[in-house]
């Protein structure tokens, strides 16, 4: 294919795609079904586009940039670390068990021979992907009905964190180069296995630690002494594809790279990821992600309708009753609260599982019509998945209870929290107590339910900070004589009016403080407090459409 033979298809593809994409969203259908339905047309059906090595090359990034955006937005590894325990835990993971044993059932010829010839690498893969839940689609509808809040909300979304990354890394440990350099199923052992394990623990490792601790100061200090536009914007980007380039060099897929890049990605501090951003999803809203699943549509085929009726039964009723069941059956077994809607939610599938399937028939584990069998199943997935959850959801008496530890999920709190100063929420008349005052008649006076610090001013200025757990070690007796200012957690951080809500929040969790005293950029005087429960409200507010 010429140079401008490419630029032509690509036009096409672009164009249309966003064309078909707002002609779709006014039936309230999904736009990677648009983009898919934009390659069906110009691909088999008009015969204008059809695939090239210039055109996969553009493809080839779309994929690293798509699987970074799922990192970076919708996983939550301090979540998931945080969630590793319990009763959540055990469902999720039962969940995906019961459906990756049901669906390897029929990928490959354990227990239905359905002449798909798949190697167990590949069967695996593909039962994987067939395993996996969508948190992107559910922290949606959790948000459009208003439920993200609540008690089942959280359940909700933490089962399906769960979820979603326990499938995820069978899918990675089986696309992984080495995995997949295996000539026959008899070279795959117990300990070619746990070599491959040990390669995904440690990339993942290294990749978390220089993305959060080495990647963020380095960007800091490049904005401080260079000048430069879009500058995290191309550090970034570029470090994408430096990622992607060691993932394959330690015989990972370059996705699972990027995808690792992207989670490790999302604890940056928020000023950092508003600054690449809005770059990288205008690069992939309007180019890379259109012309990825536009892909999809050029390599759907019709033939899929000549595998036998049993084959096609099979793979998709099988694999469906697989989730039905490990959704449902975990639930229940475990006794989760509301077992009926995180089981809708532990249902959901979504864009991530079009895109392995894509990866999967790229590298030649799955033919055309399987491949083209199983997007037009995840299109129904799609399409259906809200509604069920919706459903689900309805049928639950709504509360105004929040979670008993006050919490929501990470993830949310950016959707609640994107673009929010600090000014916004400032309470300017708030009065605060004197360092002279006794602790005796601060606990009398001054003590909020549920709040654990205080700021404490001198003259109307910054003083400190006092925390509830600094009293447990003065004895009561002394209490009526013993002034704030001796118990004072002194030289404590502070945050300007311009910040951003979710980096003020980033500095409470890391210095253990549920309050922050406020100060005026340009004098540097005291002009007020935040606190987490005053941003936790704003979440709640944000979340229901107040």
């Amino acid at each position: 294919m010429e140079l401008h033979e490419a630029l032509l298809a690509l036009g096409l593809l672009i164009v249309g795609a966003k064309l078909l994409e707002g002609i779709f969203k006014r039936f309230g259908l999904n736009s990677i079904i648009a983009y898919a339905v934009t390659g069906v047309i110009l691909g088999p059906v008009l015969g204008l586009v059809e695939p090239g090595a210039e055109i996969e090359i553009i493809l080839g990034i779309g994929i690293f940039i798509f699987f970074f955006l799922i990192g970076i937005e919708e996983l939550d590894i301090r979540g998931f670390l945080a969630a590793v325990r319990g009763r959540l835990f055990l469902a999720a993971s039962l969940s995906v068990a019961i459906s990756l044993l049901i669906s390897l059932g029929v990928t490959s010829d354990f227990l239905f021979d359905l002449g798909l010839d798949l190697e167990f690498k590949h069967a695996l893969g593909l039962a994987g992907i067939l395993s996996l839940s969508s948190l992107g689609l559910v922290a949606k509808v959790l948000v459009d009905e208003g439920r993200l809040k609540e008690p089942v909300g959280v359940q909700i979304f933490t089962a399906v964190v769960i979820a979603e990354l326990i499938a995820l890394f069978v899918v990675g440990f089986a696309i992984s180069e080495q995995f997949l350099a295996g000539e026959s199923d008899e070279s795959i052992n117990a300990v070619s296995a746990l070599v491959i394990i040990g390669q995904i623990l440690g990339f993942a490792a290294l990749t978390w630690l220089f993305s959060t601790k080495v990647l963020p100061w380095v960007i800091v200090g490049l904005h401080r002494f260079l000048r430069v536009p879009q500058l995290s914007f191309g550090v970034l980007l570029g470090g994408l594809f430096l990622v992607v380039v060691g993932a394959e060099e330690v015989g990972l897929h370059g996705s699972l790279g990027a995808l690792l890049f992207g989670a490790a990605l999302s604890v940056l501090p928020y000023q950092v990821r508003r600054d690449i951003m809005p770059g990288i999803h205008s690069a992939a809203e309007g180019f890379f992600v259109p012309l990825f699943f536009a892909s999809a549509g050029l390599h759907l085929s019709m033939d899929f309708l000549n595998l036998p009726i049993a084959t096609i039964a099979a793979l998709v009723l099988i694999p469906l009753a697989g989730k039905f069941a490990g959704a449902f059956l975990s639930t229940y077994i475990v006794r989760l609260q509301a077992p009926f809607a995180i089981s809708a939610g532990l249902m959901a599938k979504g864009v991530a599982e079009i895109a392995l399937l894509l990866l999967l028939f790229q590298t030649g584990g799955i033919d055309e019509a399987v491949f083209s069998l199983l997007v037009v199943v995840m299109f129904g997935y799609m399409l259906l998945s809200p509604f069920g959850i919706s459903f689900a959801l309805n049928r639950l008496e709504r509360t105004d209870e929040v979670t008993s530890t006050g919490k929501v999920p990470p993830f949310a709190g950016s959707l609640a929290l994107d673009g929010i100063t600090v000014g916004d929420i400032l309470d300017r008349s708030r009065s605060y107590a004197e360092q002279s005052t006794t602790v005796k008649a601060f606990t009398e006076f001054w003590l909020l339910p549920e709040q654990h610090d205080y700021v404490i001013v001198d003259d109307g200025k910054l003083a400190g900070i006092v925390s509830l757990s600094m009293l447990r070690y003065l004895p009561r007796a002394d209490w009526d004589n013993t002034p704030l200012s001796r118990v004072l957690r002194e030289n404590t951080p502070s945050v300007g009016e311009e910040e951003l809500i979710e980096d003020a929040l980033q500095q409470m969790i890391d210095n253990s403080l549920t309050v922050l005293p406020v100060k005026d950029e340009s004098s540097d005087e005291f002009i007020g407090s935040i606190s987490s429960s005053e941003v936790l409200e704003l979440i709640t507010m944000t979340a229901r459409g107040h």
